[in-house]
């Protein structure tokens, strides 16, 4: 693939590498040939996926620090000196962000204005990428997707956060960066999932700690319609960015949508079901008598800009994604070699990639 031979050698540094979207893109990058180095402020949940890889040793370098103090950055970067930089750092929990509203901007708006203060004082960068968040987009429950001329919003604390930096990143590449090496564009995905993920208040964990536990699953939404696609998708519809950034300059610079297929979008009860029967155990579901916190009920992204300029498209049915995910955990439960594992789903899905006709 194109790609490979495009990031052998690429110097790459993630921030938020040990996150579960981080862990993925770590494997992901090495397998490639990527020269990877991680910023992180340290492991984000109690099980990690970066732990159980041992990703210390698929990457270059594995630096620790908070993504909100400019100078930590600006050090791990002048060691490394980038090419391509992927910003992932981020409090990325609704409900974590109604408790802790200052914590979340501070990490999701001055954590990325600081990354990008240290991309702007870099010349060697080339792409930067700023992940947010479908979320970023004023909700008005519409049935068609939001295209990234839409406006932009927030009425919870992450989602707030997630609009402003989407505007920090632009007023960056028009303010500062126009003129220089490197480009900015900013990535927006729906709701991943895949093996790897034990963040708190997330669907898929919480599945794995009650099926494991043998207690039932306690949805807070079950009617409420998301985009679930396999972590593996937006990912490559990340790095088919970042390359088109370093080759094309300005023509890839600004918003990104990443969305699933209309036949992945499902009710959060309906994805429960399906991986609890895929999981083979007996989980009740049961809907909260009291909502704790307003989400949107429905939610999509109109992802046609990535398919008719990067050639992107979703790959892997819903279906794919739940038993992938569900092998994986499998995996894990049997004290398999998860690493192996991962790499061979990542095989899986080039494989389906190619399948398709796909980039």
């Amino acid at each position: 693939m194109k790609l490979a031979e495009f990031y052998r050698d690429k110097k790459v540094m993630i921030t938020g590498h040990t996150g579960f979207k981080g862990s993925w893109l770590c494997v992901m990058l090495s397998s490639l040939g990527a020269r990877v180095s991680g910023f992180s402020l340290g492991i984000p949940t109690e099980v990690s996926m970066f732990e159980k890889l041992n990703l210390t040793n698929e990457i270059e370098n594995d630096f620790r620090g908070d993504v909100t103090r400019k100078e930590q950055i600006r050090d791990a970067m002048e060691q490394v000196n980038p090419e391509i930089v992927i910003h992932l750092a981020a409090q990325p929990i609704v409900l974590k962000s109604y408790r802790a509203p200052l914590e979340t901007f501070q990490t999701n708006i001055m954590g990325t204005a600081c990354v990008l203060d240290c991309i702007r004082a870099m010349h060697c960068v080339r792409s930067g990428l700023i992940v947010t968040t479908d979320k970023c987009y004023k909700n008005k429950e519409w049935i068609w997707g939001y295209r990234e001329i839409e406006e932009l919003g927030g009425d919870d604390p992450y989602s707030c956060s997630k609009a402003c930096a989407e505007l920090i990143a632009n007023c960056y590449a028009k303010s500062f960066l126009s003129a220089g090496p490197c480009r900015i564009a900013t990535a927006r995905a729906g709701n991943v999932i895949g093996g790897g993920d034990w963040a708190e208040h997330r669907l898929i964990p919480d599945i794995v700690r009650s099926a494991s536990a043998g207690k039932p699953v306690v949805l807070r939404h079950p009617a409420s319609i998301r985009p679930w696609q396999h972590v593996m998708e937006p990912l490559y519809g990340y790095l088919l960015l970042c390359e088109r950034l370093y080759e094309n300059g300005n023509q890839f610079a600004g918003a990104w949508n990443f969305g699933p297929a209309p036949l992945q979008y499902a009710d959060v009860g309906y994805l429960a079901e399906k991986l609890c029967s895929v999981l083979g155990c007996d989980i009740i579901c049961e809907e909260l008598a009291e909502k704790q916190a307003q989400e949107a009920a429905l939610l999509s992204l109109d992802s046609t800009k990535a398919r008719n300029l990067l050639g992107w498209r979703p790959t892997l049915s819903l279906d794919q994604a739940l038993s992938l995910t569900a092998e994986w955990y499998r995996c894990d439960a049997d004290g398999q070699d998860l690493l192996k594992k991962t790499k061979e789903q990542l095989a899986y899905f080039v494989e389906q990639i190619r399948a398709e006709g796909a980039v």
